[in-house]
């Protein structure tokens, strides 16, 4: 049961986000039971391999080139740092790997080749490879499933209607069609909202009917409460209660039996206890390390902490779905191709240069015929 029937429209959505919170726990708990291991919580990391710089103008989001928030633009990591830090996580106890990119779409040149590489290196690690790069086309998520991607993450945010008043760099369809051009390469869809940008009710139930009307809902569903940076439109947004995010994860876990909803951004002002409430209320998924992307997060030893007291097990990767082979990129292979063959000829021209006792052209300047008169007196 992929989505409730009972709760398909708005109207049941709303009401079932209104019922008496320990009510709404309850319920939620019990469907949770039914479809996943209540003891078994995700521990995944998010590593910003492209960090700042980015073009547009997303409220909520310090790595916006127009916001003054104290993020530099960087370049794209190396292939071994990004296997560094996978090697790290995993040895913390994360099975899976989100690898986040400030671009506002995914370019056809030598980053997203290298992005290719790290997906089949992290891959070969067994982890789960996940990828945050922005708007993605049905050729670029064909080429990131050949290499072993298991998920993509590309969030909705917020309902339809109140998208605009958050982002006007990109329209919601296009967020749409991401997803659809993911769902199409047989890639994990994993796609969420952030609560707490100054939206009402209606539009979190929003956010929820979109998924709704998908033929297949996201499989992953993370809801982040907003992290109000310094520098942003929404800096002086106040903290959402606690109460907020504990109702909009289990209204997003009764409305989705079987998808993983992942307690994401804002865990820092969340105490244990809330934190409790929420994998009671069926969270399956936690990001662990001291960063998501730029803003800050628990560290692996709070986190390992947190699963002692309330008796949680790291969940291992692959247990949702097979882990995907990793195939050679013929773009990146013929490439390595072209480049053998141009450093042949360049071999050949420069050993017949020598065969043929060739000497190179020497153009003379004003400063050269000067040097020579002075060397000859």
């Amino acid at each position: 049961m992929k989505v409730n029937p009972q709760y398909n429209t708005k109207e049941t959505l709303l009401e079932l986000y209104n019922k008496p919170l320990l009510e709404l726990v309850f319920e939620a708990a019990t469907i949770h039971r039914q479809h996943h291991n209540p003891r078994e919580v995700q521990m995944s990391s998010l590593l910003s391999i492209k960090t700042g710089g980015c073009s547009e103008d997303c409220s909520y989001c310090p790595q916006a080139a127009r916001y003054n928030t104290g993020v530099n633009a960087d370049k794209l990591m190396t292939v071994d740092t990004v296997i560094e830090q996978a090697t790290n996580a995993k040895n913390n106890g994360s099975s899976r790997l989100c690898m986040g990119a400030a671009w506002r779409e995914v370019k056809d040149n030598r980053d997203f080749d290298n992005v290719i590489e790290m997906v089949q290196q992290v891959n070969s690690m067994g982890l789960e490879v996940c990828c945050t790069l922005g708007m993605l086309t049905d050729d670029q998520a064909k080429r990131l499933k050949n290499a072993g991607l298991y998920a993509y993450n590309h969030n909705l945010d917020s309902s339809e209607e109140y998208y605009s008043d958050v982002i006007s760099t990109r329209e919601y369809h296009d967020r749409l069609n991401t997803i659809e051009n993911v769902r199409g390469a047989g890639i994990s869809v994993c796609s969420g909202g952030i609560i707490g940008m100054g939206e009402k009710v209606d539009d979190r139930i929003g956010l929820l009917m979109s998924y709704m009307k998908m033929d297949n809902p996201p499989e992953s569903i993370p809801i982040n409460a907003l992290v109000a940076v310094e520098g942003t439109p929404l800096e002086e947004q106040k903290e959402i209660e606690s109460w907020e995010i504990i109702r909009m994860v289990a209204t997003t876990r009764i409305a989705f039996p079987e998808s993983i909803v992942r307690l994401s951004a804002g865990r820092t002002s969340l105490s244990i206890e809330t934190q409790g409430l929420c994998f009671m209320a069926g969270a399956g998924s936690i990001f662990a390390g001291d960063k998501l992307l730029t803003t800050p997060n628990p560290e692996f030893n709070e986190d390992s902490q947190m699963f002692d007291i309330l008796g949680l097990i790291p969940k291992k990767p692959f247990q949702d779905g097979c882990q995907p082979e990793t195939h050679k990129d013929e773009i990146i292979e013929q490439k390595k191709v072209l480049a053998e063959k141009r450093k042949k000829e360049l071999q050949e021209a420069r050993e017949n240069a020598i065969k043929n006792n060739f000497k190179p052209r020497v153009f003379k300047t004003v400063d050269s015929i000067k040097n020579e008169e002075q060397l000859s007196k």
